[in-house]
């Protein structure tokens, strides 16, 4: 599982539902596992760029989620969506990673430019694609002042907007701690904006 999981041809099918294709791949069919891989690898990639942006280290964070993932498989009861079992442990994996960084001072590292231009709306202009840069730029500096948990809720809830009793359900917190999370979020993101002008100036 180092790498990602072998097509091998599996017994259920491709149109098969999440819950189906969990059942066989907990059963040993990697090939079950391998489609469910396929229909989340865009969603498991795209959330934890917006929490943690665009870094060297992402591909290797995906990878670490689907073993995860896999090694869990077993745990899966049904009770919940099968997405959200999965984003669970994609939003685990994103707040132990940006623990690691901030213990490591690893702030403001220089934003991967192929996965900057994944977050750029398709179809915009050179004019705008430069635009977007540069505000996904300052959107991600202004991120990293925020602890994990903080970030992780500002993210879900103000920009995927996500409804709270969701986000609750991902982070596993109640819907009133998230709502503290972000309003707490956002009160830090205008004090650093505040401030912004200050530094910029001589």
């Amino acid at each position: 599982m180092s790498s990602s999981p072998s097509p091998r041809r599996s017994t259920v099918a491709a149109s098969a539902t999440d819950a189906n294709l969990v059942a066989a791949a907990a059963g040993g069919d990697r090939g079950a596992f391998a489609e469910l891989y396929r229909r989340h690898l865009d969603s498991v990639y795209g959330r934890l760029t917006r929490v943690i942006g665009p870094t060297a280290e992402l591909d290797d964070l995906v990878q670490q989620i689907f073993l995860d993932v896999y090694r869990a498989l077993g745990r899966f009861r049904g009770d919940a969506a099968f997405s959200t079992f999965l984003h669970r442990i994609v939003l685990n994996v994103a707040c132990e990673h940006l623990e690691r960084r901030h213990r490591a001072r690893g702030r403001n590292e220089p934003l991967e430019a192929r996965q900057v231009e994944a977050l750029i709306a398709p179809g915009a202009s050179p004019e705008q694609r430069a635009r977007q840069r540069e505000e996904l730029a300052c959107l991600f500096a202004l991120l990293e002042g925020l602890s994990p948990k903080r970030r992780a809720a500002f993210v879900l809830v103000a920009i995927e907007c996500m409804p709270l009793e969701e986000a609750a359900a991902l982070l596993e917190a109640n819907p009133a701690a998230i709502k503290q999370r972000v309003l707490e979020a956002r009160r830090e993101l205008a004090r650093a904006l505040e401030r912004a002008p200050e530094q910029e100036s001589p």
